[in-house]
């Protein structure tokens, strides 16, 4: 973002905000189907909103509500930032993020194996795939 000289706009941090809620919050008063509402709206207008902007999606943001769709637009240059299951948990851990669905550490690499597998379809509609193993965020 900072390189094309676009606005970056990280989808989680927008539905916090515009909810006044974090997500754990959200799926735990909530639920996930009103998250995953509000999460599409916000993407629909965030997409309708800015010509040229890096939005930064959560892993489940593909896989609900045609959300995939978006990446098949003309105009949408989407990506999709594959990386290993090993990687994953390194940066989920090190991020020390709260994460509503991932609740059990000591099972991790098992649950995010099957998400990845649950969900390469969704994410194979992105026009790029990029693999960031070993590569600095």
């Amino acid at each position: 973002a900072i390189r094309l000289n676009w606005p970056y706009v990280d989808l989680d941090a927008l539905i916090e905000e515009t909810l006044e809620m974090s997500i754990p919050t959200i799926f735990e008063t909530k639920g996930e189907i009103f998250f995953r509402k509000q999460e599409h709206v916000l993407l629909k207008n965030c997409l309708a909103e800015n010509n040229s902007a890096v939005i930064s999606l959560g892993g489940g943001t593909p896989c609900y509500a045609n959300n995939h769709v978006f990446f098949e637009n003309k105009e949408v240059e989407s990506i999709y930032l594959k990386a290993s299951i090993e990687t994953l948990v390194e940066r989920i851990k090190k991020s020390g993020t709260e994460r509503p669905l991932l609740k059990d550490m000591e099972n991790m690499p098992a649950f995010i194996g099957q998400h990845l597998f649950e969900r390469s379809y969704y994410y194979n509609h992105a026009r790029y795939r990029v693999t960031v193993d070993h590569k600095d965020i």
